[in-house]
């Protein structure tokens, strides 16, 4: 009798990538790719109904973030296994996807065999990460983070000011950030206040750059 297959689901919005990875898994004897979405809100929707051993995830998608996502399949679907993809490998995304409890993290300058071999590792229940991501990583009794810690400002943001700095970089209104975000506009109120003491920066573009410069948002 034949072991039933990796169910994988897939989340990038670039399209032609997206038929690029369901090609080449659904190739594999051993994987079967159930769904592909165009972002995080799809991909929670889909992750919920059909319950993959493993999500692709893109991190830089529109709309919800991803790492916002991750939290919530996390509660709802804790089968399922998440490793992240991107063209980046940033601090700040490695210790994002870590927080969420990531089980890999892929960059997409890797070859198709790598990612292959990512999905078969964490399906076994092992963590697998790009060399260039596995290289900033530690593991100790509390589980993986950065080897290194860092003392910037972004480093005293809560993981929640982060994902509003994110936001608000992305030029969001801040009423469409308390949708996405399932927060009230008062909360991203405080949280844009809060972002703009730490940081001792008074002025959404010069927010935005900082994110830009920060790794938390691409330019």
């Amino acid at each position: 009798m034949m072991p039933k297959p990796i169910a994988i689901l897939l989340a990038d919005d670039h399209a032609m990538f997206r038929v690029m990875l369901e090609a080449c898994l659904g190739s594999e004897p051993d994987m079967k790719v159930l769904a592909s979405v165009s972002n995080a809100e799809e991909a929670v929707a889909q992750a919920i109904q059909l319950s993959p051993d493993i999500l692709l995830m893109d991190i830089d998608m529109p709309g919800l973030l991803c790492f916002d996502a991750a939290r919530t399949i996390g509660a709802r679907c804790p089968d399922t296994r998440i490793i992240f993809l991107s063209a980046f490998f940033h601090d700040q995304y490695i210790e994002q996807a870590l927080s969420v409890g990531a089980s890999g993290y892929v960059t997409k300058s890797e070859p198709p065999s790598s990612l292959i071999k990512a999905v078969r590792t964490v399906a076994s229940g092992a963590a697998y990460y790009s060399p260039e991501v596995a290289s900033r990583i530690v593991a100790d009794l509390e589980g993986p983070r950065l080897a290194a810690e860092r003392h910037t400002r972004a480093s005293t943001l809560t993981a929640r000011e982060m994902e509003v700095l994110r936001y608000l970089a992305r030029g969001m209104p801040k009423q469409e950030i308390a949708l996405t975000m399932h927060l009230s506009v008062n909360t991203v109120n405080r949280h844009t206040y809060s972002l703009m003491h730490k940081l001792d920066i008074h002025d959404r573009v010069e927010l935005a750059r900082f994110a830009i410069r920060e790794g938390l948002a691409e330019a």
